[in-house]
Protein backbone atom coordinates (compact mmCIF):
# COMPACT_ATOMS: atom_id res chain seq x y z
CA UNK A 1 0.00 0.00 0.00
CA UNK A 2 0.81 3.55 -0.73
CA UNK A 3 1.21 6.02 1.57
CA UNK A 4 1.42 9.88 0.87
CA UNK A 5 1.51 12.47 3.71
CA UNK A 6 -1.75 15.28 3.47
CA UNK A 7 -0.76 18.44 2.36
CA UNK A 8 1.43 20.15 4.85
CA UNK A 9 -0.66 18.27 7.97
CA UNK A 10 1.60 15.72 10.21
CA UNK A 11 -1.16 13.08 8.60
CA UNK A 12 0.27 10.30 6.80
CA UNK A 13 -2.26 8.63 4.63
CA UNK A 14 -3.05 5.58 2.54
CA UNK A 15 -3.70 6.67 -1.01
CA UNK A 16 -7.27 5.36 -0.55
CA UNK A 17 -9.91 5.85 1.81
CA UNK A 18 -12.33 4.36 2.55
CA UNK A 19 -15.93 6.40 2.10
CA UNK A 20 -19.05 5.31 4.06
CA UNK A 21 -21.76 7.56 2.80
CA UNK A 22 -23.72 4.34 2.32
CA UNK A 23 -23.43 3.57 5.89
CA UNK A 24 -26.77 3.24 7.36
CA UNK A 25 -28.68 3.07 4.08
CA UNK A 26 -27.87 0.69 1.54
CA UNK A 27 -24.93 -0.77 3.65
CA UNK A 28 -26.29 -2.62 7.11
CA UNK A 29 -24.48 -1.65 10.35
CA UNK A 30 -23.03 -5.48 10.51
CA UNK A 31 -21.62 -4.80 6.91
CA UNK A 32 -20.23 -1.32 7.32
CA UNK A 33 -17.92 -2.72 10.51
CA UNK A 34 -17.12 -5.55 8.25
CA UNK A 35 -15.97 -3.04 5.49
CA UNK A 36 -13.99 -1.16 8.70
CA UNK A 37 -12.15 -4.16 9.36
CA UNK A 38 -11.53 -5.62 5.69
CA UNK A 39 -10.46 -2.40 4.50
CA UNK A 40 -7.95 -1.89 8.00
CA UNK A 41 -6.34 -5.12 7.00
CA UNK A 42 -5.81 -4.23 3.31
CA UNK A 43 -3.48 -1.70 4.69
CA UNK A 44 -6.00 1.32 4.09
CA UNK A 45 -5.40 3.57 7.35
CA UNK A 46 -8.16 6.16 5.93
CA UNK A 47 -11.77 6.76 6.81
CA UNK A 48 -14.02 9.83 5.42
CA UNK A 49 -17.19 10.32 7.19
CA UNK A 50 -19.28 12.87 7.23
CA UNK A 51 -22.48 14.67 9.93
CA UNK A 52 -25.31 14.41 7.34
CA UNK A 53 -24.46 10.41 5.78
CA UNK A 54 -25.59 8.58 4.73
CA UNK A 55 -26.97 9.27 1.43
CA UNK A 56 -28.15 7.17 -1.77
CA UNK A 57 -31.05 8.36 -0.86
CA UNK A 58 -30.88 11.69 1.19
CA UNK A 59 -33.19 11.10 4.15
CA UNK A 60 -34.21 12.77 7.15
CA UNK A 61 -34.93 10.38 9.20
CA UNK A 62 -31.45 8.29 8.76
CA UNK A 63 -29.40 11.61 8.36
CA UNK A 64 -26.27 11.09 11.14
CA UNK A 65 -26.77 7.24 11.37
CA UNK A 66 -23.44 6.46 9.33
CA UNK A 67 -21.11 8.54 12.27
CA UNK A 68 -23.16 6.47 15.17
CA UNK A 69 -22.76 3.37 12.86
CA UNK A 70 -18.58 4.38 12.64
CA UNK A 71 -18.77 5.15 16.73
CA UNK A 72 -20.29 2.16 17.69
CA UNK A 73 -17.11 -0.16 16.11
CA UNK A 74 -14.68 2.74 17.36
CA UNK A 75 -16.04 1.41 20.79
CA UNK A 76 -16.04 -2.20 20.12
CA UNK A 77 -12.07 -1.66 18.70
CA UNK A 78 -11.15 1.26 21.45
CA UNK A 79 -7.52 -0.25 21.16
CA UNK A 80 -7.26 0.66 16.95
CA UNK A 81 -8.01 4.43 17.16
CA UNK A 82 -4.92 5.83 16.99
CA UNK A 83 -4.11 3.33 14.10
CA UNK A 84 -6.45 5.38 11.32
CA UNK A 85 -7.32 8.63 10.25
CA UNK A 86 -10.87 9.70 10.69
CA UNK A 87 -12.34 12.67 8.78
CA UNK A 88 -15.87 13.91 8.88
CA UNK A 89 -17.36 16.66 7.43
CA UNK A 90 -19.79 20.06 8.60
CA UNK A 91 -22.51 20.28 6.59
CA UNK A 92 -22.95 23.56 4.31
CA UNK A 93 -25.68 25.93 4.32
CA UNK A 94 -28.93 23.90 2.58
CA UNK A 95 -30.14 20.76 4.34
CA UNK A 96 -33.05 20.69 6.38
CA UNK A 97 -32.09 17.48 8.55
CA UNK A 98 -29.13 19.53 10.03
CA UNK A 99 -29.56 22.35 12.54
CA UNK A 100 -32.59 23.05 9.91
CA UNK A 101 -30.28 24.25 7.00
CA UNK A 102 -27.88 26.68 9.20
CA UNK A 103 -24.74 27.11 7.09
CA UNK A 104 -21.58 26.70 8.76
CA UNK A 105 -20.43 29.39 11.04
CA UNK A 106 -18.62 30.35 14.23
CA UNK A 107 -21.46 29.10 16.50
CA UNK A 108 -22.75 25.96 14.28
CA UNK A 109 -18.90 24.61 14.03
CA UNK A 110 -18.88 24.17 17.69
CA UNK A 111 -22.35 22.84 18.04
CA UNK A 112 -21.43 20.17 14.82
CA UNK A 113 -18.20 19.29 16.11
CA UNK A 114 -19.24 18.11 19.90
CA UNK A 115 -22.76 16.47 17.70
CA UNK A 116 -19.72 14.31 16.00
CA UNK A 117 -17.40 13.92 18.59
CA UNK A 118 -20.42 12.29 20.30
CA UNK A 119 -21.67 9.83 17.62
CA UNK A 120 -18.13 9.03 16.48
CA UNK A 121 -17.26 7.84 20.02
CA UNK A 122 -13.88 9.37 20.29
CA UNK A 123 -11.98 12.47 21.68
CA UNK A 124 -10.76 13.96 18.68
CA UNK A 125 -11.25 14.05 14.77
CA UNK A 126 -8.02 13.56 12.51
CA UNK A 127 -8.83 15.99 9.60
CA UNK A 128 -11.90 18.33 10.21
CA UNK A 129 -13.64 19.71 6.62
CA UNK A 130 -16.28 22.02 6.11
CA UNK A 131 -18.99 19.98 3.45
CA UNK A 132 -19.60 22.70 1.23
CA UNK A 133 -19.13 26.66 1.44
CA UNK A 134 -22.17 28.36 2.44
CA UNK A 135 -22.56 31.00 -0.72
CA UNK A 136 -22.52 27.72 -2.94
CA UNK A 137 -20.22 26.19 -5.78
CA UNK A 138 -20.31 25.10 -9.09
CA UNK A 139 -19.64 21.37 -7.72
CA UNK A 140 -22.72 18.55 -7.64
CA UNK A 141 -24.03 19.68 -11.37
CA UNK A 142 -24.10 22.97 -10.92
CA UNK A 143 -21.43 24.18 -13.41
CA UNK A 144 -23.86 24.62 -15.97
CA UNK A 145 -25.17 27.90 -14.26
CA UNK A 146 -23.09 28.88 -11.73
CA UNK A 147 -23.14 32.39 -10.64
CA UNK A 148 -21.41 34.18 -7.99
CA UNK A 149 -22.69 37.75 -8.47
CA UNK A 150 -25.33 37.76 -5.66
CA UNK A 151 -22.15 36.77 -3.39
CA UNK A 152 -21.58 39.70 -0.79
CA UNK A 153 -17.52 39.75 -0.44
CA UNK A 154 -17.08 41.11 2.82
CA UNK A 155 -19.44 38.94 4.20
CA UNK A 156 -17.84 36.05 2.79
CA UNK A 157 -14.91 37.17 4.04
CA UNK A 158 -16.18 37.87 7.54
CA UNK A 159 -17.59 34.40 7.61
CA UNK A 160 -14.18 32.63 6.70
CA UNK A 161 -12.68 34.78 9.81
CA UNK A 162 -15.46 33.27 12.13
CA UNK A 163 -14.86 30.05 11.28
CA UNK A 164 -11.24 29.97 11.44
CA UNK A 165 -11.35 31.43 14.34
CA UNK A 166 -13.85 28.37 15.74
CA UNK A 167 -11.63 25.90 14.38
CA UNK A 168 -8.10 27.43 15.72
CA UNK A 169 -10.30 27.62 19.39
CA UNK A 170 -10.83 23.58 18.55
CA UNK A 171 -7.63 22.52 17.50
CA UNK A 172 -6.10 24.55 20.60
CA UNK A 173 -8.32 22.06 22.68
CA UNK A 174 -7.18 18.83 21.10
CA UNK A 175 -10.82 18.01 19.72
CA UNK A 176 -9.46 18.47 15.57
CA UNK A 177 -6.04 18.09 14.60
CA UNK A 178 -6.27 19.53 10.65
CA UNK A 179 -8.63 21.03 8.66
CA UNK A 180 -9.56 20.62 5.24
CA UNK A 181 -12.07 22.09 2.99
CA UNK A 182 -14.70 19.98 0.20
CA UNK A 183 -16.80 21.33 -2.75
CA UNK A 184 -14.41 24.46 -2.96
CA UNK A 185 -13.21 26.81 -5.75
CA UNK A 186 -9.59 28.64 -6.19
CA UNK A 187 -10.97 31.69 -4.77
CA UNK A 188 -12.58 30.07 -2.12
CA UNK A 189 -9.55 28.31 -1.10
CA UNK A 190 -6.96 31.51 -1.69
CA UNK A 191 -9.18 33.03 0.95
CA UNK A 192 -8.92 30.79 3.87
CA UNK A 193 -5.48 30.73 2.72
CA UNK A 194 -5.07 34.41 3.16
CA UNK A 195 -6.97 34.34 6.71
CA UNK A 196 -5.19 31.51 7.75
CA UNK A 197 -1.62 34.08 8.28
CA UNK A 198 -3.69 35.21 11.84
CA UNK A 199 -3.76 31.42 13.13
CA UNK A 200 -0.59 29.77 12.98
CA UNK A 201 -2.12 26.42 14.50
CA UNK A 202 -4.05 25.96 11.47
CA UNK A 203 -3.51 24.58 8.33
CA UNK A 204 -5.24 23.68 4.91
CA UNK A 205 -4.77 20.09 4.60
CA UNK A 206 -7.07 18.96 1.92
CA UNK A 207 -9.74 19.81 -0.25
CA UNK A 208 -12.28 17.33 -1.35
CA UNK A 209 -13.57 17.69 -4.42
CA UNK A 210 -15.09 15.30 -6.91
CA UNK A 211 -12.79 14.03 -9.51
CA UNK A 212 -12.79 11.06 -11.74
CA UNK A 213 -12.16 10.07 -15.51
CA UNK A 214 -15.65 11.86 -15.82
CA UNK A 215 -14.97 14.69 -14.21
CA UNK A 216 -11.73 16.22 -14.40
CA UNK A 217 -12.66 20.03 -13.37
CA UNK A 218 -9.78 20.11 -10.58
CA UNK A 219 -6.90 19.80 -13.50
CA UNK A 220 -6.59 23.41 -14.14
CA UNK A 221 -6.64 26.42 -11.48
CA UNK A 222 -7.61 23.85 -8.75
CA UNK A 223 -4.40 21.71 -9.29
CA UNK A 224 -1.80 24.95 -9.93
CA UNK A 225 -3.35 25.91 -6.28
CA UNK A 226 -2.57 22.29 -4.80
CA UNK A 227 0.84 22.59 -6.18
CA UNK A 228 2.00 25.97 -5.24
CA UNK A 229 0.07 25.91 -1.53
CA UNK A 230 1.13 21.44 -0.78
CA UNK A 231 -2.87 21.25 -0.44
CA UNK A 232 -3.83 17.63 -1.12
CA UNK A 233 -7.02 16.70 -3.06
CA UNK A 234 -9.40 13.85 -1.48
CA UNK A 235 -10.94 12.52 -4.94
CA UNK A 236 -14.73 11.38 -3.82
CA UNK A 237 -16.44 9.85 -6.59
CA UNK A 238 -13.91 8.27 -8.61
CA UNK A 239 -15.94 5.94 -10.06
CA UNK A 240 -18.40 8.33 -10.73
CA UNK A 241 -21.27 7.04 -8.48
CA UNK A 242 -20.15 3.61 -10.16
CA UNK A 243 -21.09 4.69 -13.62
CA UNK A 244 -16.89 3.73 -14.36
CA UNK A 245 -17.60 0.51 -13.79
CA UNK A 246 -19.00 -0.34 -16.84
CA UNK A 247 -22.60 -1.86 -15.11
CA UNK A 248 -25.09 0.69 -16.19
CA UNK A 249 -24.37 0.13 -19.83
CA UNK A 250 -27.12 -0.05 -22.21
CA UNK A 251 -29.90 0.81 -19.65
CA UNK A 252 -29.00 -1.72 -16.82
CA UNK A 253 -30.17 -1.02 -13.34
CA UNK A 254 -28.64 -3.77 -11.02
CA UNK A 255 -30.83 -4.86 -8.09
CA UNK A 256 -29.62 -2.89 -5.05
CA UNK A 257 -27.57 -0.31 -7.23
CA UNK A 258 -26.74 3.07 -6.76
CA UNK A 259 -28.88 3.92 -9.38
CA UNK A 260 -32.02 1.68 -8.25
CA UNK A 261 -32.19 4.45 -5.33
CA UNK A 262 -30.67 7.51 -6.99
CA UNK A 263 -32.39 8.13 -10.92
CA UNK A 264 -29.32 9.72 -13.16
CA UNK A 265 -26.74 9.31 -10.33
CA UNK A 266 -27.01 12.76 -9.52
CA UNK A 267 -26.99 13.70 -12.88
CA UNK A 268 -24.44 11.97 -14.04
CA UNK A 269 -26.18 9.87 -16.77
CA UNK A 270 -26.42 11.03 -20.24
CA UNK A 271 -25.67 10.66 -23.90
CA UNK A 272 -22.78 12.32 -23.72
CA UNK A 273 -21.24 10.41 -20.51
CA UNK A 274 -22.73 7.43 -21.41
CA UNK A 275 -20.58 7.08 -24.89
CA UNK A 276 -17.64 8.42 -22.41
CA UNK A 277 -18.14 5.42 -19.63
CA UNK A 278 -18.59 3.14 -23.09
CA UNK A 279 -15.06 3.99 -24.27
CA UNK A 280 -13.35 3.94 -20.89
CA UNK A 281 -14.30 0.63 -20.31
CA UNK A 282 -13.30 -0.75 -23.79
CA UNK A 283 -9.88 0.84 -23.18
CA UNK A 284 -9.31 -0.79 -19.84
CA UNK A 285 -10.08 -4.39 -21.88
CA UNK A 286 -8.03 -3.25 -24.09
CA UNK A 287 -5.17 -3.34 -21.59
CA UNK A 288 -6.67 -6.39 -19.54
CA UNK A 289 -7.99 -4.13 -16.71
CA UNK A 290 -11.09 -3.78 -14.63
CA UNK A 291 -12.32 -0.93 -15.76
CA UNK A 292 -12.81 -0.66 -11.46
CA UNK A 293 -8.83 -0.39 -10.96
CA UNK A 294 -8.14 1.72 -13.74
CA UNK A 295 -10.31 4.33 -13.04
CA UNK A 296 -9.35 4.11 -9.35
CA UNK A 297 -5.47 4.13 -10.00
CA UNK A 298 -5.68 7.06 -13.30
CA UNK A 299 -6.73 9.18 -10.34
CA UNK A 300 -4.19 7.87 -7.70
CA UNK A 301 -1.40 8.96 -10.46
CA UNK A 302 -2.40 12.15 -10.44
CA UNK A 303 0.29 14.67 -8.68
CA UNK A 304 -2.10 16.37 -6.51
CA UNK A 305 -4.11 13.70 -5.02
CA UNK A 306 -3.56 12.98 -1.63
CA UNK A 307 -6.21 9.72 -1.13
CA UNK A 308 -8.97 8.16 -3.43
CA UNK A 309 -12.14 7.94 -1.69
CA UNK A 310 -14.35 4.77 -2.62
CA UNK A 311 -17.48 3.46 -1.50
CA UNK A 312 -18.91 -0.09 -1.90
CA UNK A 313 -22.53 -0.95 -1.31
CA UNK A 314 -21.30 -4.93 -0.45
CA UNK A 315 -18.18 -6.79 0.86
CA UNK A 316 -18.07 -8.26 -3.01
CA UNK A 317 -17.31 -4.75 -4.02
CA UNK A 318 -15.15 -4.16 -1.35
CA UNK A 319 -13.03 -7.58 -2.27
CA UNK A 320 -13.09 -6.42 -5.55
CA UNK A 321 -11.60 -2.67 -4.97
CA UNK A 322 -9.28 -4.00 -2.72
CA UNK A 323 -7.30 -6.28 -5.63
CA UNK A 324 -6.88 -3.25 -7.64
CA UNK A 325 -5.00 -1.43 -5.23
CA UNK A 326 -1.74 -1.66 -6.56
CA UNK A 327 -2.03 -1.60 -9.84
CA UNK A 328 -0.34 1.10 -11.79
CA UNK A 329 -1.38 2.32 -15.22
CA UNK A 330 1.13 2.13 -17.88
CA UNK A 331 2.62 5.33 -19.78
CA UNK A 332 1.02 3.94 -23.04
CA UNK A 333 -2.41 3.71 -20.99
CA UNK A 334 -2.18 6.75 -19.48
CA UNK A 335 -2.18 8.32 -23.13
CA UNK A 336 -5.06 6.67 -24.95
CA UNK A 337 -6.91 8.28 -21.28
CA UNK A 338 -5.66 11.46 -22.52
CA UNK A 339 -7.01 10.88 -26.23
CA UNK A 340 -10.21 10.62 -24.51
CA UNK A 341 -10.34 13.09 -22.57
CA UNK A 342 -9.95 15.41 -24.90
CA UNK A 343 -12.52 13.65 -27.15
CA UNK A 344 -14.69 13.49 -23.66
CA UNK A 345 -13.75 16.55 -21.74
CA UNK A 346 -17.18 17.77 -19.86
CA UNK A 347 -19.14 14.75 -19.65
CA UNK A 348 -21.77 16.04 -16.91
Amino acid sequence: MEFKKLGKSDLTVSAYCLGTMTFGEATSEIDSHLQIDQSLASGINFIDTAEMYPTCPLREETTGDTEVIIGNWIEKNKSKRADFILATKISGKGYKAVRNGKGIDEKSIKIAIEGSLKKLKTDYIDLYQLHWPNRGSYHFRQNWNYNPTNQDTDLVKDNINGVLNALSDLQKEGKIRHIGLSNETCWGASQFLDQLKNFSNLTIASIQNEYSLLCRLYDLDMAEMSHHENISLLSYSPLAGGFLTGKYINDNVPDNSRLSRVPSLFGRINENSTSAVKEYVSLSNKFNLDPVHMSLAFCNQRPFMGSVIFGATDNKQLNNIIKGLDVVLSDELLLEINKLYKKFPITF
